[in-house]
């Protein structure tokens, strides 16, 4: 089974690398390029690819629009959407998470990751670069310390909250099982429903969550 892609970049010799690198796998396919985020916008509805990879400086829509109109809340049937730049300020990193983008990737993270990250997305699952993670763990404490913590209507359990937690620290659904030694089919039964009390689409979102609302130790 193919894996269809929509690369969007307004940088020609980038959109080309990106191509180069997804293409040499076997069962990727580039379907669309899209040198702006209004054609990222349209050729995306055209021809709904399985994963979309944005920048997120571009002309006419930025990636966290594309990313919104491609994945947010609002969306009755959206795409799978990471972004990749070489910008990774806060601003924009949270942003997109919000925005949905199941990862954030940074263009200087090599192929071996962009590869991974688009499998991940594919899957269902989320790759944000380690070093982001990591950096947003720290520095996104601080600000949200004085916000008033949101509760889902329908509380979590404490067996959801450590899956929770687990997601918050970037770690895979075959890292969580071990780590809580549990089945690989119970730990995507606990996403899914963490994701319906939530009331959010992907496991990014559910970080984004746990890191506004001091879940994360």
């Amino acid at each position: 089974m193919r894996i269809r892609l929509l690369v969007a970049d307004d940088q020609a010799m980038v959109r080309s690398g990106l191509r180069l690198i997804l293409e040499d796998q076997p069962d990727f396919e580039v379907v669309a390029e899209a040198a702006d985020g209004a054609a990222a916008v349209a050729l995306a509805r055209q021809h709904r690819p399985d994963v979309c990879l944005v920048d997120i400086r571009m002309p006419r829509l930025d990636g966290i629009e594309v990313t919104r109109a491609l994945a947010g809340p609002h969306v009755t049937d959206p795409l799978r959407v990471v972004v990749v730049t070489t910008f990774d300020t806060d601003e924009y990193v949270y942003g997109a998470l919000r925005a949905g983008a199941t990862g954030f990737l940074l263009k200087d993270a090599g192929p071996a990751l962009l590869v991974e990250a688009v499998r991940a997305a594919h899957a269902g699952d989320a790759l944000v670069s380690p070093s982001i993670t990591v950096r947003l763990l720290r520095t996104l404490r601080g600000p949200l310390e004085r916000r008033k913590i949101t509760s889902p209507e329908r509380p979590l359990s404490d067996r959801e909250l450590d899956v929770v937690r687990e997601i918050a620290r970037g770690r895979t659904n075959r890292e969580i099982a071990a780590d809580l030694f549990i089945s690989l089919s119970t730990v995507k039964g606990h996403v899914a429903g963490i994701q319906a009390k939530l009331g959010v689409g992907n496991r990014v979102q559910i970080a984004a969550w746990a890191w506004e609302n001091q879940i994360v130790g």
